[in-house]
């Protein structure tokens, strides 16, 4: 395969890897507002995507293989230890959340906890995906006899509805008596009479 065409693919893979190292620079622009284990991950995020953009300029400008993979492996190690020394940070600033919550004789909040706000996004997965199986199954199907409008209606069916369970699901709560969110019994607490 050409250089040049490796180069693209990587360029184009890089660009599209925004999602993952546009949030990255936000963390680290945020600076001590972000823990450490966070600003440390986010620095290997960004080391890791600047490393494969510089691989694809380097194949772009037709460097011989050993310096573009020096070049490679320098920036892969470098991610890698990063991220290592983030998960290291966060375990230890787990542990000082343990025993700021021991002194306060309360409970930490769970560990395993999904946020309310990737909800939609676990529900819409998982629609998608069977959407897909359902697709494939009735690809299957079609080969063997049944109608095309029913080999499209079906997985489009199937991830409209999971859409909207989805949609559903990632709601936010209606607002306790008073219009403000809260309690909901009209105590005192988060309530306006």
């Amino acid at each position: 395969m050409a250089a040049g065409v490796l180069a693209l693919g990587l360029g184009a893979v890089t660009a599209s890897g925004c999602v993952w190292y546009l949030p990255a620079l936000a963390d680290l622009r945020a600076g001590a507002d972000r823990p450490v284990s966070r600003r440390l991950s986010a620095a290997a995020c960004v080391t890791g995507w600047a490393t494969a953009a510089a691989t694809a300029l380097l194949l772009l400008l037709g460097v011989p293989a050993r310096p573009l993979l020096a070049v490679a492996a320098a920036g892969a190690g470098a991610a890698i230890g990063l991220r290592l020394r983030a998960a290291v940070r966060r375990r230890r600033e787990e542990r000082e959340d343990a025993a700021c919550w021991s002194a306060l004789h309360a409970a930490p909040p769970r560990a395993g906890h999904r946020p309310a706000r990737y909800a939609f996004a676990r529900g819409l997965g998982g629609g998608l995906a069977l959407a897909v199986a359902a697709a494939l199954l009735l690809a299957w199907g079609r080969a063997h006899g049944v109608s095309a409008l029913l080999a499209v209606a079906a997985p489009v069916a199937l991830a409209g509805c999971a859409l909207l369970v989805a949609a559903l699901r990632a709601a936010p709560a209606p607002a306790g008596r008073g219009g403000v969110r809260g309690r909901g019994d009209g105590g005192a607490v988060g309530a306006v009479r």
